[in-house]
């Protein structure tokens, strides 16, 4: 039985990251940073609550991180796996943006920027300096962050959200080459298109009435590739993104696997090199 950190743990796609971690056997702490949605947590949990800990913190206090591994430690021991998955998303940047048109860059205040840069990568970074020593200790491990798509990235309006998961995109990548060798593995798992997640709802009324409502993924559709990348079968697997809306669950997890990992960056995603030898 392996122990979970898990942030934005208590709502959307943490909150069935969470339940899907402790369906399949594991101890999670969650994190989140409204305590309203604990209770909602602990009683979606049912009978399966005496392997949680959920705990409202600010995550860009350092010593709240400190403390998230050390109640993780207390707790359940480990931590053997972290989930990078808390956000502040465009709802947040820019809540008008679906129907006012995306802000630019420079009409945003500097505590939006901020606050995004340091809970979307800053919080992530802190965590994963922290687990990491741990980790590679124990001689197994698992760090998961959730980033985006890489044209959500670079879209217009899209600051500095897209700056500031592009910075935790890379630092997957670097972070996957720096603990090869350790038993530790580094990958991305992403819902790959707009989730169906608490913030969405406004948008998506905004959206209705234009006639350009997207189908949304499912916070559930992030399961099956985050207990992929945490279970045996992916102990070779190290700096990849798997996306939740390309995934078949129909097939094996291997087989699902196979078909829907990308390297985790950029470099593999810039345009061919001319003057490259074939």
């Amino acid at each position: 039985m392996r122990s979970a950190i898990v942030t934005g743990g208590l709502r959307g796609l943490g909150r069935a990251m969470t339940l899907g971690l402790l369906r399949s056997g594991h101890r999670v702490l969650a994190v989140g940073h409204i305590g309203g949605d604990i209770l909602e947590t602990v009683l979606a949990a049912g009978d399966m609550a005496d392997r949680l800990h959920c705990m409202a913190i600010d995550l860009t206090d350092p010593a709240a991180c400190d403390g998230v591994v050390a109640e993780c430690r207390h707790r359940f021991g480990g931590p053997d796996i972290l989930v990078n998955n808390a956000g502040l998303t465009f709802t947040y940047i820019d809540p008008d943006r679906f129907t006012n048109g995306p802000r630019k860059f420079w009409t945003l205040p500097d505590a939006v920027v901020q606050n995004v840069m340091d809970i979307n990568y800053v919080a992530a970074d802190r965590l994963a300096r922290r687990v990491a020593p741990v980790m590679i200790a124990a001689g197994w491990g698992r760090i998961v962050n959730v980033t985006t798509k890489l044209s959500t990235m670079n879209m217009l309006g899209a600051i500095p959200y897209g700056s500031s998961k592009a910075a935790l995109e890379m630092a997957t990548e670097v972070w996957a080459k720096e603990i090869a060798g350790t038993d530790v593995t580094v990958n991305i798992v992403n819902p790959g298109a707009g989730a169906n997640t608490p913030g969405m709802s406004q948008v998506m009324r905004d959206w209705s009435a234009t006639g350009k409502a997207p189908r949304l993924v499912e916070p559930e559709d992030m399961v099956p590739p985050l207990l992929f990348v945490v279970s045996p079968d992916a102990d070779q697997v190290n700096g990849y993104r798997f996306d939740a809306n390309t995934w078949d669950a129909a097939l094996p997890p291997i087989e699902a696997a196979r078909q829907t990992a990308i390297p985790a960056g950029f470099e593999l995603h810039a345009p061919r090199d001319p003057w490259a030898v074939a």
